[in-house]
C-alpha cells in the first residue's frame, strides 16, 4: 500500500472511532470490525490499560478489538501480550477434568476460605461448602480447581507417570487454541504458556508433582493466555466443542479460516460447564450483568504486584450464540468490579443495536473511571 493511502485510511478510521486499528491493525480491504462496538469498547477503555475482544462464533469474525495504553491504543494488548488468565480459566480446567473422566458434574469439594497443605496456602472467598462443579464455576472455588487439576496430575492409576498427566492436560488447552498462536491475520500475535513435562523439568529441577503446580488450576503460576486466546476459549464453549480461526479481513478465501476446528473435549463435558457459567451470571460472581437474554460468564481476578487485573469471558444468548466476548483491565480489580460490567454492555449493545438509558449511564461512569491518570 502507497503511504498517502495508508495514511487517509488511518485518518479515516480515527475519525470513525476506530482508532485502535491505527495500531497495528491491517488497512487492506474490507474489516469484520463493527463500528458501533469499537467505538463504544474504545470509550469504555479510556484511561484504562486493556483491552476487549468480541467474536461473532459462527464464524470467527472478529467483531471488536479495542485496546488502550498510556501511550494509546495498541493491538498487542489483545494478541501480543501474553498473562495469567486467572479464574476464567477454570472453566477449560472444568472441561479437561470432565472429559478425562476424573470428576463428574456431581463431585463435591469442601473449601473453608480456601486450603493449606503444609506450607502451601491457597486462599478463597467465602461461599457455601461444599460445592459440584457448576456451582464451583458460578461461586469461582479456587480450592475444587487446584485439588482436582493437582489429583489429576497425580493420579497414577490413570496416567503412567506425571509427565504423561501433565501433556495429556495441555493437549486438552491446546485444542482449544491455548498456548501458541493461532495464526490469525494480524501481526503481532503471540502464543501463551501452557506447562508440559518438558518445561517442568526444567523449571524444577528438584522435582515437581500436582501440588508444586497447583496454581495453574486456577489461572496463576505456569499459564499464560492473550484476551484473543481467552475470547476464542469462549467461542468454543458457545459452540460446544468447536471454533474457526479468528480472523480480521471480511469475506476471507483463506481457507485457514474457513475450516471447522473441533476441540478434543468431549461433547457431553459442555453442558455443566455452560450451566456453571450460566450460574455465574444468575446468582454467582458476575449477577451484575443480568439481563432479559440469557448471558454465560465466568469472571478472572488475577494477583499481580499491585492492584488485581480484572478478567471476564462470556457469551450470549446461552442458546444460539452470537457474540463471545473477553475483556481484560490491568489493575481494574476484581473481575466482576470492572471486565464484567464491560462486556455486559458491549453485549447488550451488539445484541439489542443500542444501550439503554441505564446502560449508556453505567457506560458513562465506567468510561469516567481512571486507573491511570
Amino acid at each position: 500500500m502507497n503511504r498517502p493511502r495508508a495514511y487517509l485510511i488511518i485518518l479515516i478510521l480515527s475519525l470513525i472511532g476506530l482508532s485502535s486499528l491505527a495500531q497495528g491493525l491491517p488497512t487492506d480491504g474490507p474489516l469484520t470490525i463493527r463500528p458501533m462496538l469499537q467505538q463504544l469498547g474504545e470509550r469504555l477503555l479510556k484511561g484504562k490499560t486493556g483491552s476487549i475482544v468480541a467474536i461473532n462464533p459462527e464464524n470467527g469474525e472478529i467483531i471488536c478489538l479495542a485496546t488502550n495504553t498510556p501511550q494509546g491504543p495498541d493491538v498487542r494488548q489483545a494478541i501480543g501480550k501474553p498473562q495469567a488468565p486467572g479464574s476464567t480459566f477454570k472453566t477449560a480446567q472444568a472441561l479437561t477434568l470432565l472429559s478425562e473422566g476424573f470428576v463428574t458434574p456431581d463431585t463435591k469439594m469442601t473449601c473453608n476460605s480456601g486450603i493449606t497443605d503444609g506450607n502451601i496456602k491457597v486462599g478463597c472467598h467465602k461461599h457455601r461448602s461444599p460445592l459440584n462443579l457448576k456451582d464451583a464455576l458460578a461461586q469461582s472455588c479456587n480450592t475444587w480447581f487446584i485439588v482436582n487439576f493437582g489429583s489429576m496430575i497425580n493420579d497414577e492409576f490413570m496416567y503412567e507417570s506425571k509427565e504423561e498427566a501433565i501433556n495429556t492436560w495441555r493437549s486438552y488447552m491446546q485444542s482449544m487454541g491455548l498456548g501458541g498462536p493461532m495464526y490469525i491475520d494480524i501481526q503481532g500475535e503471540q502464543g501463551g504458556l501452557l506447562a508440559g513435562a518438558d518445561y517442568l523439568n526444567r523449571r524444577y529441577m528438584d522435582g515437581w508433582d500436582g501440588k508444586t503446580i497447583w496454581w495453574a488450576g486456577m489461572g496463576q503460576g505456569d499459564v499464560t493466555c492473550t484476551p484473543l486466546q481467552l475470547c476464542n476459549l469462549a467461542v468454543t464453549i458457545a459452540n460446544r466443542g468447536w471454533f474457526y480461526v479468528p480472523h480480521i479481513h471480511k469475506k476471507t478465501t483463506n481457507q485457514r479460516y474457513l475450516t471447522k476446528r473441533q476441540t478434543k473435549v468431549a461433547k457431553e463435558a459442555y453442558a455443566p460447564v455452560v450451566e456453571g457459567m450460566r450460574l455465574a451470571v444468575e446468582n454467582g460472581t458476575a449477577t451484575s450483568i443480568k439481563a432479559s437474554y440469557s448471558i454465560c460468564g465466568k469472571t478472572g481476578t488475577i494477583e499481580n504486584p499491585g492492584e488485581d487485573h480484572s478478567a471476564f469471558i462470556a457469551f450470549a444468548p446461552m442458546n444460539n450464540p452470537k457474540i463471545a466476548i473477553a475483556v481484560y483491565i490491568e489493575h481494574g480489580g476484581f473481575g466482576a468490579d470492572m471486565a464484567a460490567p464491560i462486556a455486559g454492555l458491549i453485549i447488550e449493545s451488539y445484541l439489542k443495536g443500542t444501550l439503554s438509558p441505564t446502560s449508556e449511564a453505567k457506560a458513562q461512569r465506567i468510561a469516567n473511571k481512571k486507573i491511570w491518570k
